[in-house]
């Protein structure tokens, strides 16, 4: 998730009850950090400050490790500003490469994304905070399973899946 800007949707949690995650990943613009007090309520949490943030232990990117075992599943970039449009920012794609990250997880644009960049993938959960403009509020879901990861919005305000109109 990203973006709440203090103000996470009402069905947040029961969005995230439904999902039953293994963790949640809160890629900045948090505002209030008892937002993610109450995340962690639910699952733990991994987040990054965004640019709204006040400067606090949250660092400004996390590297977040899948592991099954001793076997690496998938490596992630957690960052509050990773795209400009639907490219790659030449300085995230170049701590990616040398973290040896294959997902970019980012927000900041409220936008919901899925997309690939200089051999990159990069999923913008788009925003669970107040509605900007007509955009939807939503979460995102990475699930794992094998060696393969699979992206997906869900509205937060229906619980379905949400796809670009």
């Amino acid at each position: 998730m990203a973006d709440t800007h203090s103000k996470p949707h009402p069905a947040t949690a029961e969005r995230l009850a439904e999902l039953a995650p293994d963790a949640i990943l809160h890629a900045g613009d948090i505002g209030e950090l008892s937002v993610l007090d109450e995340l962690a309520r639910l699952a733990p949490v991994f987040a990054v400050r965004g640019n709204i943030d006040a400067p606090s232990d949250v660092p400004e990117l996390r590297l977040i490790e899948l592991m099954s075992g001793a076997t690496l599943k998938l490596r992630i970039l957690l960052v509050h500003i990773a795209v400009y449009g639907a490219k790659l920012r030449a300085e995230v794609a170049r701590v990616a490469a040398k973290q040896r990250a294959s997902l970019i997880v980012c927000g900041h644009s409220h936008v919901p994304f899925i997309g690939r960049d200089r051999g990159l993938s990069v999923f913008n959960p788009g925003s669970i905070g107040p509605r900007r403009f007509q955009l939807p509020i939503v979460l995102g879901a990475l699930d794992v399973e094998g060696g393969s990861a699979r992206l997906r919005h869900i509205d937060c305000e229906t619980g379905k899946l949400w796809t670009p109109p």
